[in-house]
């Protein structure tokens, strides 16, 4: 199941990020950006493929939102 969200922090010199969607948020590691990027700015919509990692939320498979 495809969500959409928005980047809300990133750090790239570690590669983390977090993404807001529907009140929760996700974690993501740069390695999850579809586009082979290792970056992305805050403030970006995204689609990601939400999943349970260790129990906490993550998100996956993350897409920019071009508009």
């Amino acid at each position: 199941m495809t969500t959409r969200g928005v980047v809300v922090a990133f750090d790239g010199h570690v590669g983390l990020g977090t993404i807001r969607a529907n009140g929760e948020s996700f974690a993501f590691h740069c390695a999850e950006i579809v586009d082979g990027s290792r970056s992305i700015d805050v403030g970006v919509d995204v689609e990601f493929e939400p999943r349970l990692k260790f129990g906490r939320p993550e998100a996956f498979a993350v897409t920019a939102i071009r508009r």
